[in-house]
């Protein structure tokens, strides 16, 4: 008769530690994506004639807040 052991213990301790790794990254890749999408309306807003900005109801002076606005209720 043949014994077969496992290690399935070890498996999904490091099956669990990969995910999380995975994991961390995707949360690290999507931070970069939201910052830099952000910094690139910043700049998109910041390019424009005070005129421009006020045809959309902004002044130069709010355009952080505008850009922030969903994450700090400014």
């Amino acid at each position: 008769m043949a014994a077969i052991t496992t290690n399935s213990g070890r498996n999904s301790d490091l099956r669990q530690r990969i995910d999380m790794f995975f994991a961390r990254m995707g949360q690290g890749v999507n931070a970069y994506l939201e910052r830099r999408s952000r910094r690139d309306r910043i700049e998109e807003l910041e390019a424009m004639s005070d005129a421009e900005l006020a045809r959309i109801g902004l002044t130069r002076e709010r355009i952080l807040h505008y850009v922030f606005r969903d994450i700090y209720y400014l």
